[in-house]
């Protein structure tokens, strides 16, 4: 799913790229700088989408980051549960280039 979602990004403009395997490792990129919008899933080993999230939010440098959730999770409850751990914007699988790029259009304007 990982390279779905990085071959689509690059679809639709997006060049630089960095992938991780799961929420641990998506922190530790986060260490090095240079993330200006982060695309996550709800299910990963070690650490899932929603720790990722809640982690990500009680770090400084990454605490107003763009953060688009990617799941199959989509149920209202779901939902309303990435947002109050701070997700700002959510996209159920399966999903367009299109509707990936309107969700990312839409955050990176605000």
């Amino acid at each position: 799913m990982r390279k779905i979602i990085s071959n689509t990004l690059k679809k639709i403009g997006c060049e630089d790229i960095v992938e991780a395997g799961n929420g641990a490792e998506g922190l530790q990129q986060l260490g090095t700088g240079g993330i200006d919008f982060v695309v996550t899933d709800w299910n990963m080993p070690v650490m899932n989408g929603l720790e990722f999230v809640r982690e990500l939010r009680g770090l400084q440098a990454s605490a107003k980051l763009p953060v688009l959730m990617v799941t199959t999770n989509a149920e209202s409850t779901d939902i309303a549960g990435a947002k109050e751990a701070g997700v700002n914007d959510y996209v159920v699988k399966p999903f367009t280039a299109e509707t990936l790029k309107e969700k990312m259009s839409a955050l990176l304007s605000k």
